[in-house]
């Protein structure tokens, strides 16, 4: 199967699939003579374990693990579950993060008044006077699929 052929029944782009190769979450494929490369069954189930575990957010590391601990099917399935529950965790951290986001965002929605100049915008103000509170949140990362530190 070529690249194309692969990023069509995965839905992931060209790019995406050069990239986990390049990452290492993908194992290289065979080469024909001139160059193109040649994916298997293998890849294209590895492919889709991959685009599942993101579709779950999981970052790359995480992915990574999973992916060494799939190598081991004899092994205890308690560091699976391990990393489960410390994304679990994550995710619960980045739900409360974003009420508290909600939170303030209603509050600074609400010093609105209509009619009012920009000038005496109560947002701008709120804006302005609420740049501290960000400091405390710059230690997570609220891109989707990326982890803060001390995150597995």
């Amino acid at each position: 199967m070529k690249i194309g052929d692969i990023a069509t029944a995965t839905g992931l782009s060209v790019e995406t699939i050069r990239y986990y190769e390049k990452i290492g979450l993908l194992p290289p494929p065979a080469r024909s003579e001139n160059g193109y490369r040649h994916y298997r069954p293998l890849h294209l189930e590895r492919l889709q374990f991959i685009k599942r575990c993101r579709s779950l957010d999981m970052a790359q590391d995480e992915i990574r693990q999973l992916i060494d601990l799939a190598r081991q099917p004899d092994a205890d399935c308690r560091d699976v579950d391990a990393l489960l529950a410390r994304h679990l965790q994550h995710v619960r951290e980045r739900l409360q993060e974003l009420a508290s986001l909600e939170q303030t965002l209603v509050q600074l929605q609400s010093a609105c008044s209509q009619g009012k100049t920009v000038r005496e915008c109560g947002i701008l103000d709120g804006l302005n006077a609420h740049q501290d509170t960000t400091s405390s949140t710059e230690a997570h990362n609220h891109v989707p699929g990326t982890h803060g530190k001390g995150h597995a």
